[in-house]
């Protein structure tokens, strides 16, 4: 692909939070930006904000005039865009250059120094903290980010080009497009089983991302997952590890033991040791560039975080609302533990819109489990994004096997309504899919309850 001899840029889910980092990096470079999607989203509102166009309807006449120009259009679709989409198969059939996402990441990475971070879970918020951190000690970076971070307002970010941080996403073995210098590797438990299968081919696919990497690079591993590389943990023996955890003011105060010796009193903001994970990932792949340990430990304090990852709305003497994007039991359980550390003896209630109705087949035990521990629960209808309806698999099956008597399903329109009346000091939702859009309305229900 030759992106010189390219001026326009069309993408089919240009409302995705990775294709939308991709379309305003297209934009700042000076190509023609347009797209569809199938909802309007806060994400598109900003993407016309910045100029660029997009429409809600699969209709060819929708599509600018210019943008159907095969020689100088170059279109980017997303794996969730059905085969049977109209716009998508004009422009196959028509022979235009199209490219997955993952494969245009790639492209434009490949000739940069690639900081790549893959998992099941923390990847968003562990390559949002790496770009934070790169950015605060002055490195010249693009970063091309799954979620929004709070420090600088977007998914997107560029400083320069010598450096690149991209999420290598295990979906679809997109991030077998990825050649990384450094790679990063959070976590590996079962999830796309729709993609997958099985646990072991995901593993298998984490294998053959790890070979991508460039002659030289290095790969940092979570203390236990069973593959060959630099290690980081908690409280073990791992060769970047954290030590000696304090809480101070709803802050971590820590040590960090790396190969080249000892800081300590690192701070760091985001609760739940999760985060501390994520936090010491980044901070031990950032190190690799000869930036001075202590400057990065310094620019780990200032992280905002990553919304809709325990992001709080609401942080009051008699209330709190945090929302958080967890839509797999392992990060169910994360949250969990985060909120009864912050907040050991209120009663919690739990808002879950499951995502995907594969997901909550394959997982129903397991979400069931991590649901019951909270004190109150709420759910909603599955969101079920690229996926038909799988007969029996309903929120009111999972429902159904929550041990817990403080349980409820609703649908979305009585959220603001229920809430009011909830006796709960804290209050979360949870989930991947739509439920994002419907804070901005429960926490103006909690703030006027009476």
């Amino acid at each position: 692909m030759n992106l010189k001899n390219i001026h326009n840029v069309y993408f089919l889910g240009i409302g995705g939070i990775g294709m939308s980092a991709l379309a305003r990096y297209f934009k700042f470079i000076g190509k023609n930006v347009a797209g569809y999607d199938k909802t309007p989203s806060e994400i598109t509102e900003g993407l016309q904000s910045a100029g660029m166009y997009v429409h809600f309807d699969d209709n060819l006449m929708s599509i600018p005039a210019g943008f159907k120009e095969k020689n100088k259009t170059l279109i980017v679709y997303t794996p969730a865009i059905p085969k049977d989409h109209g716009e998508y198969n004009y422009f196959k059939d028509n022979g235009f250059e199209i490219y997955k996402r993952a494969q245009v990441l790639g492209f434009i990475t490949k000739d940069s120094f690639c900081f790549a971070v893959a998992g099941t879970h923390g990847k968003t918020t562990t390559s949002s903290i790496l770009a934070h951190i790169l950015k605060e000690t002055g490195m010249p970076l693009t970063a091309f980010l799954g979620g929004v971070s709070e420090n600088f307002n977007s998914n997107f970010l560029t400083e320069g080009d010598k450096y690149t941080v991209v999420e290598a996403d295990e979906f679809d073995r997109s991030f077998l497009h990825l050649f990384p210098d450094i790679a990063c590797v959070t976590s590996m438990d079962a999830d796309h089983l729709d993609i997958y299968g099985e646990k072991k081919e995901l593993e298998k696919s984490f294998i053959e991302f790890t070979k991508k990497i460039k002659p030289g690079g290095k790969l940092f591993l979570r203390k236990g997952i069973p593959l060959e590389g630099i290690t980081y943990g908690i409280e073990d023996d791992s060769d970047y590890c954290i030590k000696n955890i304090k809480i101070k003011n709803a802050t971590y105060v820590f040590d960090v033991v790396t190969p080249f010796g000892n800081i300590e009193g690192v701070k760091f903001n985001k609760p739940g040791q999760h985060n501390l994970l994520n936090a010491l990932a980044a901070f031990a792949m950032a190190a690799q560039i000869n930036v001075p340990p202590d400057r990065l430990a310094m620019a780990l304090e200032s992280f905002k975080g990553v919304k809709r990852r325990f992001s709080y709305h609401i942080q009051t003497e008699y209330k709190v609302y945090i929302d958080d994007y967890a839509h797999h039991p392992t990060e169910i359980e994360a949250v969990y533990h985060a909120v009864k550390e912050m907040y050991p003896d209120k009663k919690v209630l739990a808002i879950f819109q499951p995502h995907l109705y594969s997901r909550t087949r394959d997982f129903i035990e397991d979400f069931a489990k991590s649901l019951s521990k909270f004190d109150e629960i709420i759910l909603l209808d599955i969101y079920p994004a690229r996926e038909q309806p799988i007969e029996g698999v309903t929120s009111q099956w999972l429902l159904n096997k929550i041990n817990n008597p403080n349980k409820q399903l609703i649908s979305k329109d009585e959220l603001p309504s229920v809430v009011k009346h909830t006796s709960a000091f804290v209050i979360l939702t949870l989930g991947a899919g739509d439920i994002g859009e419907e804070v901005k309305k429960i926490k103006e229900a909690l703030l006027n309850e009476n």
